[in-house]
């Protein structure tokens, strides 16, 4: 524990990052922005500068504030799609497959670097120049992939070995890259460089810009210099829920994460229990609101209110139906500031852009974020997500930041966590450590150490898959908490995805 600051990540690495930043004197969003630079290597499957994600950040007399900076859909430069979707099986274990789609036409408007200067111009207080050290460095000489890495690039393998410059950065040897072999990419560490000397423009525009549109709409994308010029990080007011006492702050519309934790929170509270069974019928019934109508309205004014409406969370308790890949960190200094960032690069596109450092994303072939189907976003708009870096306050002060990867199980692994947390008294490592539990399409996955009468209850209703081990499938949950009354300030890193905690 630390009174000076905290960072939870990935990797160690990644949160090392930080932290040495807040020994220097940085506050949390400095912290936050060195630790995201670094894991766009050691953690180079699940970020990057292809990427996109959002930042939730609060200080002691400042309003919570939501940035985000996720992928937009492209078509402004009027390219015609003229490629499929390469549909990619990714296999977590011998029983549970989920199908990815990659390939040019998988490629949105990536927003990374757009909104961490965004982020650290408004609530940093150093400049980019003096947070990029760690990140250049572990770009340039490379660090050993750890077995949680590992893991990822084996199961993407498909993806990462797809095209001739995915296959000389993941690949250089002839195979994918294994535990403990150096991961390097030079070219990243000369794209850090020229992002904190030109800022945004060595990405949205000019030499940059121009070579991603050629490489991914000479492959059958959409990609264009027009989208790329076009992209802006955006400012949004949180969604918030209030639980146990405590109030929940996280990603609002146009995403769905956060909208469907705050849902699935508020049933727990008019439930009056959070046990195995309770959890698992609030993800029943999130499931099931999501589906009426939900992906068509979540942008429309006034959603957010009418969705987490008492009356609305009324008619889902009296229903008969109640029972991918991204990496996150949170930083919290001494003065209370606390980050709390998501970032995502799907599973990656393949389109590694030569000279570029840049790996694009495959957003518009996740078919969680296209409901409606794919390809149907506006040119310019948001894709939606179910990323949800929130924040957890008591009487106004920031007492935890947290998020999740994982997908789908975002909001699984937030939700639990956040019990925990709040009704369950766990501390930090606890809450993440604990075994969790994922519903989707009728089928109620769990972690071995779940109650076993609870699931031969839920069993009852549909099927279980018991896992025989814990497995990154169920998310990656990064948390820093505060002590109000002394101060202290505490971390806990996910083990599923090789998280870590690094104190100032």
């Amino acid at each position: 524990m630390s009174s000076r600051g905290v960072v939870a990540a990935g990797h160690p690495l990644t949160a090392e990052s930080g932290a040495e930043v807040l020994r220097e004197g940085g506050n949390a969003v400095d912290a936050a922005v060195a630790a995201a630079l670094a894991s766009f290597s050691v953690e180079s499957a699940l970020t990057g500068l292809g990427a996109g994600g959002f930042m939730i950040g609060k200080g002691p007399g400042r309003p919570a504030t939501l940035i985000d900076f996720f992928v937009a859909a492209p078509g402004l430069g009027g390219h015609e799609l003229g490629a499929e979707l390469q549909p990619v099986p990714v296999h977590f274990d011998s029983r549970t497959t989920q199908v990815f789609n990659a390939g040019a036409a998988s490629c949105a408007v990536p927003g990374t670097a757009a909104g961490l200067l965004f982020a650290l111009e408004k609530f940093g207080s150093a400049p980019l120049a003096d947070l990029i050290g760690p990140g250049v460095e572990l770009a340039r000489e490379g660090a050993p992939l750890n077995r949680q890495q590992a893991y990822v690039l084996r199961i993407l393998e498909p993806i990462y070995t797809a095209t001739p410059t995915a296959r000389e950065v993941y690949a250089p040897e002839g195979h994918i890259l294994g535990e403990g072999e150096v991961f390097r990419y030079p070219d990243l560490a000369l794209a850090i460089e020229r992002l904190a000397a030109e800022g945004s423009d060595s990405i949205y525009a000019g030499e940059v810009a121009a070579a991603l549109e050629e490489y991914v709409c000479s492959r059958g994308g959409r990609l264009s210099r027009a989208d790329l010029a076009g992209y802006r990080a955006i400012e949004r007011e949180p969604v918030a829920a209030g639980f146990c006492g405590y109030e929940l702050l996280s990603n609002p519309p146009p995403s769905a994460g956060g909208l469907l934790i705050a849902y699935s929170l508020a049933l727990l509270e008019r439930m009056g229990r959070s046990d195995t069974v309770e959890i698992a019928k609030a993800m029943a019934a999130a499931n099931l609101a999501r589906r009426q109508g939900f992906s068509e309205a979540l942008g429309s004014d006034g959603f957010a209110t009418e969705f987490l409406d008492e009356a609305a969370i009324a008619r889902a308790m009296d229903s008969d139906d109640l029972l991918g890949s991204t990496t996150h960190l949170a930083a919290m200094d001494s003065d209370g500031l606390c980050a709390s960032v998501t970032c995502s690069n799907g599973t990656g596109s393949g389109m590694v852009v030569p000279g570029t450092g840049v790996h694009l994303n495959n957003m518009l072939g996740e078919e969680d974020l296209n409901p409606r189907g794919f390809h149907m976003s506006a040119p310019g708009s948001r894709i939606s997500s179910m990323m949800a870096p929130t924040l957890l306050l008591r009487g106004g002060e920031v007492v935890a930041g947290l998020g999740s990867a994982g997908s789908n199980r975002i909001r699984s692994a937030v939700l639990q966590t956040t019990v925990n947390l709040l009704s369950r008294g766990m501390d930090a490592q606890e809450a993440v450590d604990a075994p969790r539990i994922h519903l989707e399409a009728g089928v109620l996955q769990a972690e071995p150490g779940i109650d076993p009468a609870a699931l031969d209850l839920l069993e009852s209703g549909g099927e279980v898959v018991r896992w025989s081990e814990r497995n990154l499938f169920f998310g990656g949950v990064q948390v820093v908490i505060r002590n109000p009354a002394t101060g202290r300030l505490a971390g806990g890193g996910d083990p599923r995805r090789g998280g870590s905690v690094a104190y100032a």
